[in-house]
C-alpha cells in the first residue's frame, strides 16, 4: 500500500471523537471520505498534517511513518483546508510568492498547476475581493507549491460554481495520473466521480465501501 493509515484514535477530553480510522490505498489513488457533520473527518485531516496529535495509531506513506518523520510530512503532504489560510491584504500574486520562487511561479503560470487551475486570470484581485471559488483555487496553487505526492482536500468543493469545480476536478485528474494519491472529505455527490474507494465515518468508526455511482447506497450507510 501507498497508504495505510491504521486505528488511528483522538479524544478531546472525555469525548471519544476518533475511536477506530483506518484508510489504506495504492499510489495514484483517490479516496472520498463521508460522514455526517460532526463525524471527525475534519479532526482526522489535522491529525494526519500535524496541526493535532492522535492518541493511537499508525499513519505510513510509501514506507515513511509520517507521525515521526515530520521533514517528510512537510515534503510529502499537501493540505487544503476548508477556510483557506490565505492572507487578506495580499493579492493572488503576492500570496503566490510567498510558496514559489520566480522561476517556478512563472513556469507553473505559464503552464502549470497554476494555468490548469486558472489562478492566471485574477493574480491582481485581492484576496478579500475575491469569490469563494478563486480562494479555493488559489489555496490548492499554494498548497502544491512543493509538488506534494499525498494532498488533503477538505470540502473542496464546497459553495463552488461549476467552472471552477472543473476547473479542481481537472487539476486532480491530472495530479492522480502523475502518481499523485488524495485523500477528499465531502458532502458533495459529485466529487465520489474521481474515488476510486470510499470510507465512511460513522459513530469514531470507519468502514469501507465501493461506489458504483448509487449514492444512495452510501447515504442510506452514513
Amino acid at each position: 500500500m501507498s497508504l495505510s493509515i491504521n486505528n488511528i484514535k483522538k479524544n478531546y477530553g472525555k469525548k471519544q471523537v476518533l475511536k477506530s480510522i483506518s484508510v489504506n490505498v495504492e499510489k495514484g489513488k483517490c479516496v472520498g471520505i463521508l460522514g455526517l457533520n460532526g463525524s471527525g473527518k475534519s479532526t482526522f485531516f489535522n491529525v494526519l498534517s500535524g496541526i493535532c496529535k492522535c492518541d493511537s495509531g499508525t499513519f505510513l506513506f510509501d514506507g515513511v511513518d509520517m507521525f515521526s518523520d515530520k521533514k517528510s510530512r512537510s515534503k510529502l503532504l499537501g493540505y487544503i483546508t476548508q477556510n483557506p489560510p490565505l492572507i487578506d491584504e495580499l493579492s493572488g500574486l503576492d500570496n503566490l510568492k510567498l510558496w514559489y520562487n520566480k522561476k517556478s511561479l512563472q513556469a507553473e503560470l505559464e503552464n502549470g498547476v497554476l494555468k490548469l487551475l486558472g489562478v492566471d486570470e485574477f493574480l491582481k484581485v485581492k484576496v478579500s475581493k475575491m469569490s469563494g471559488g478563486m480562494k479555493k483555487r488559489l489555496a490548492i496553487g499554494c498548497a502544491v507549491a512543493h509538488r506534494p505526492s499525498l494532498l488533503l482536500l477538505d470540502e473542496p468543493s464546497a459553495a463552488l460554481d461549476l467552472q471552477c469545480k472543473e476547473r479542481i476536478a481537472a487539476y486532480l485528474t491530472q495530479f492522480k495520473a502523475n502518481g499523485g494519491t488524495v485523500l477528499i472529505a465531502t458532502h458533495d455527490i459529485q466529487d465520489l466521480e474521481f474515488c476510486d474507494k470510499i470510507v465512511i465515518f460513522k459513530d469514531g468508526i470507519s468502514q469501507q465501501y465501493s461506489y458504483d455511482g448509487d449514492a444512495s447506497k452510501l447515504i442510506a450507510a452514513l
